[in-house]
């Protein structure tokens, strides 16, 4: 996958392109809505053998257009939307770079720069794709602007009981702590990486030693609390146990940040600073404070238990032995 960054005003017309179909998005995510679009432009330029390409922009618009909601930590920052994009087989990637400037280009001016000029013949786009200043261009004019020089095709849009997939929803559901919808949603578990940083040790000394991760500020992080979690080590996954909180019983002062700490089960090896990865599973339960370390080291043992059960044996066990305590 060749990946080409581009600013406003672009020189990328002096750069020979193949002909391309085109899918736009921001994809925050790459849920199965955004999957959707791709595999759509991927079967389009696979019948017209044609490069398949993929237009995102950085950062996420609402920072620049200052709009009310701003998606500062996102689902998928960019170097994991780029992986992703490879795994879709994606020949090119086009990371526009959000500025002023470039939100105030017409949406004759962005149809004409930033895909006429780049050799695109077919765009590819989600029903509610919107461009140009204010938005004001659409799936339903894009043509107009086009000069006859590509066709376009609009994808609807992708639901689960009957509402529709979308970052909105999925970034709802990781603040439920429902990791089995936003796993639906995502058609995968979600994940961050970060790095095993030192902490405390305190896990150490109370038999649960754990990883601190440090991880890039753009993660969107699911609720605080207790969850069943996978972690991939040198590019192998063990199962575990992830509190995600403020770790109340040790500390008077809430931190910044929640602080991520990974034990991970049958597992014992030097791993600081090292980059792992985390899929959340499932939600155990609220984080608490604790009156005495005893209390915590019994709590930590049943979430232990019930993490090794989940695994083990599935959701509807785990659901059934939560409701009954």
């Amino acid at each position: 996958m060749k990946i080409i960054t581009l600013q406003y005003p672009h020189q990328i017309t002096n750069e020979p392109l193949p002909q391309m179909v085109m899918a736009l998005g921001y994809f925050d995510g790459i849920h199965l809505g955004h999957q959707a679009v791709i595999k759509t432009a991927g079967k389009i330029a696979e019948a017209e053998n044609k490069s398949l390409a993929v237009m995102t922009f950085d950062p996420h618009p609402s920072i620049v257009l200052q709009q009310e909601v701003k998606h500062v930590r996102l689902l998928t920052p960019l170097e994991e939307k780029m992986a992703l994009f490879k795994a879709l087989n994606v020949d090119f990637l086009f990371i526009v770079k959000f500025s002023e400037t470039f939100a105030a280009l017409s949406p004759k001016q962005f149809v004409q720069q930033y895909l006429c000029d780049l050799n695109v013949v077919h765009v590819v786009a989600g029903f509610d794709y919107r461009f140009g200043q204010y938005g004001a261009g659409n799936m339903e004019n894009m043509l107009c602007y086009a000069d006859g020089k590509f066709e376009i095709t609009t994808v609807a849009p992708k639901e689960l009981s009957a509402e529709k997939i979308s970052s909105t929803r999925i970034r709802a559901a990781l603040m439920e702590g429902d990791c089995a919808l936003v796993e639906q949603l995502l058609g995968r578990h979600y994940a961050i990486k970060g790095v095993v940083v030192y902490g405390d040790q305190r896990g150490r000394t109370i038999g649960f030693p754990t990883a601190n991760l440090e991880i890039n500020e753009d993660y969107y992080l699911p609720k605080v609390g207790v969850y069943a979690v996978k972690a991939k080590v040198d590019n192998h996954w063990y199962n575990g146990i992830c509190n995600l909180g403020f770790k109340p019983t040790f500390s008077e002062t809430l931190t910044e940040k929640p602080i991520i700490e990974v034990h991970i089960l049958d597992f014992d090896a030097n791993i600081y600073g090292k980059m792992i990865e985390v899929s959340w599973y499932k939600h155990i339960r609220d984080e608490k404070k604790f009156t005495s370390v005893d209390q915590l080291i019994t709590q930590i043992n049943q979430d232990k238990q019930l993490a090794i059960e989940f695994f083990k044996l599935g959701e509807s066990y785990v659901a059934k032995r939560s409701a009954s305590k």
